[in-house]
């Protein structure tokens, strides 16, 4: 239970760093078009610092049961066999994250997704885990790409190596939902089928 806790919050440190080091990176790859503007980046932290204030201010916000969570996560990933599956939460620093994910996997293990629900809960603790919601990001190599994108009206964020074809696609739901799906030897296409098997309707109607 605390290794998946520990995980978030060591994400959530990645991104700050991440992002305090944004404007760097952006004098560095100025003539990449693939990267945030520095001025973007800038404007990102300032919405984030501003989220995290009011987030303050308006107090914690209770975190859904993760067994809701948990009981939205379908028994089958595009033809994966759902192989085991798991809830927590946990709470640090007047934040309280819960979490729900599965495991899926065809017999030989060659092909697998993982897919994952989270509550943030307030705005404070979402900026830590999905902070790509306030920049747009766009690049592309010969192995690959990494870019913010929409399903519907949700934001998401997508990154895919081709090589291994491996990658990840996560998507913000009411402001305040985080879903995602990582696999490895499966399509982007496979991963975006996974991750629509959740009833997001179902999942913004919680309480």
């Amino acid at each position: 239970m605390k290794t998946g806790f520990l995980a978030i919050i060591g994400t959530f440190c990645v991104v700050v760093m991440l992002a305090g080091c944004g404007r760097k990176n952006d004098e560095q790859q100025e003539d990449d078009g693939a990267t945030a503007s520095v001025g973007g980046t800038l404007n990102a932290m300032q919405e984030m610092a501003k989220q995290a204030e009011a987030s303050q201010k308006n107090g914690p916000v209770a975190t859904i049961d993760f067994r809701k969570l948990k009981d939205l996560l379908p028994a089958d990933a595009d033809g994966l066999a759902r192989k085991s599956a798991s809830g927590e939460k946990n709470g640090m620093a007047g934040f309280t994250i819960s979490t729900a994910t599965a495991r899926y996997e065809n017999a030989d293990n060659s092909e697998n997704i993982e897919l994952a629900l989270v509550d943030a809960g307030g705005s404070g603790a979402l900026m830590g885990l999905a902070a790509w919601t306030m920049v747009d990001v766009d690049k592309e190599t010969e192995d690959g790409y990494e870019r913010t994108t929409k399903m519907g009206d949700n934001k998401c964020y997508e990154k895919y190596t081709t090589s291994s074809k491996s990658g990840e696609i996560a998507m913000v739901v009411k402001n305040r939902y985080v879903v995602t799906a990582k696999g490895n030897g499966v399509s982007m296409e496979k991963l975006k089928s996974a991750l629509e098997a959740i009833d997001t309707d179902k999942l913004s109607a919680l309480n």
